[in-house]
């Protein structure tokens, strides 16, 4: 199985990758902090997987596309794993790249709502345009949404506009390869603790978030179910309610 993730080198992305991690299993990892993407691929590998890095900002229509290019060219590479390059399919594409600008409403600058937009909708969309060719029947397409699809919170317009863009995106993603069997899998993490909060101003009770690992595991199950099942949508969160 061969598995692109965007956004791995830390957070969900990451524990994502950890999770999935195992011999006979192609990681294919996308990240823009080099040196931690490494130690992801490094941990890919101890577990008995292959890992292939690739670095690229997604707020960049042309580098997302120049992504794509890059794992087309890597399925073809004799390199990657033990599988012949024409046997080679990309198995399961995972969106979860996002950025949060947590502002008020009249604070957020154009270029901050733009490249929100960018990542969280326009790269999913370039992504799965370009590298659907190499899905196979059967395949799967993950989005890694967000409670703040359902719930909306003060300060976050710019994440919470990125993420019914891709609700969206994926409804039609869905209905348009479903007669292929292609899954396409939403899944909907309610808050998180990831280093994402380190940056954002505020008193959030991090103590009261879920871990990373939980949406891992929300991820693997559904990939785990019969290719003719699909689990179109998880939400996971924490029993105590929203923050």
């Amino acid at each position: 199985m061969r598995v692109l993730i965007t956004g791995a080198s830390r957070g969900i992305g990451r524990a994502i990758a950890e999770r999935l991690a195992a011999p006979g299993t192609t990681l294919l990892l996308h990240g823009r902090d080099r040196q931690a993407l490494d130690a992801v691929a490094a941990t890919v590998r101890g577990a008995g997987g292959a890992a292939r890095t690739f670095s690229a900002d997604l707020a960049d229509a042309e580098a997302t596309v120049g992504l794509a290019a890059g794992v087309t060219a890597a399925l073809a590479d004799p390199a990657l794993d033990d599988t012949a390059p024409a046997d080679r399919a990309l198995d399961v594409l995972i969106h979860n790249a996002g950025l949060a600008v947590v502002r008020p409403l009249e604070e957020i600058t154009l270029e901050q709502w733009q490249r929100s937009l960018a990542v969280g909708v326009t790269a999913p969309f370039l992504l799965t345009q370009r590298l659907l060719g190499h899905v196979p029947d059967g395949g799967s397409v993950v989005n890694i949404s967000s409670v703040a699809v359902r719930s909306p919170f003060p300060g976050w317009a710019a994440y919470a506009a990125a993420k019914h863009g891709l609700e969206g995106l994926s409804a039609v993603m869905r209905a348009e390869l479903r007669g292929r069997g292609i899954r396409v899998i939403n899944v909907y993490p309610a808050a998180t603790d990831t280093g994402i909060w380190d940056a954002v101003a505020g008193d959030f009770p991090r103590d009261n978030m879920m871990a990373p690992q939980e949406t891992a595991e929300a991820v693997a199950y559904a990939l785990s179910r019969p290719a003719s099942v699909l689990v179109d949508s998880i939400h996971v969160g924490w029993v105590g309610g929203n923050l």
